[in-house]
């Protein structure tokens, strides 16, 4: 998993500050604003060095480039492959399957209602 898509970026576009929770929100598929409560609760909380943790990731994380996703079905799709690339393997697989059951429905319902074709298809093979 090494693509650009599946690394963890600051998202300025959508952040607030430095960008840091709108980039955890992005990389794991949560709400920004879960995100954004978390963290002031776990620093109203008494965990400290939690500001300094939010200052350093926004000075050493990468920005977000704009070209990373084309649209948002395609940011699903990446977030489901940062969370689960098995998962998500297994998903495109099924899909290819289907499609490809789908397609031999089509070529039986054309062979099957014309003779000619389905010779034309057998001297193929």
């Amino acid at each position: 998993m090494n693509s650009e898509r599946t690394r963890f970026y600051r998202d300025k576009l959508n952040g607030k500050i430095f960008g840091v929770c709108a980039g955890i929100a992005d990389y794991t598929g949560v709400d920004v604003l879960w995100v954004r409560l978390g963290v002031v609760g776990l620093t109203l909380m008494g965990m400290g060095f939690i500001p300094v943790v939010y200052f350093a990731v926004g000075v050493f994380a990468p920005i977000k480039p704009g070209y990373l996703y084309g649209d948002r079905q395609e940011q699903k799709f990446w977030q489901g492959v940062r969370q689960s690339p098995g998962r998500t393997a297994r998903q495109v697989r099924a899909r290819f399957r289907d499609i490809d059951r789908r397609l031999a429905d089509v070529e039986a319902f054309y062979v099957s209602s014309n003779p000619r074709l389905s010779d034309e298809i057998e001297r193929l093979r």
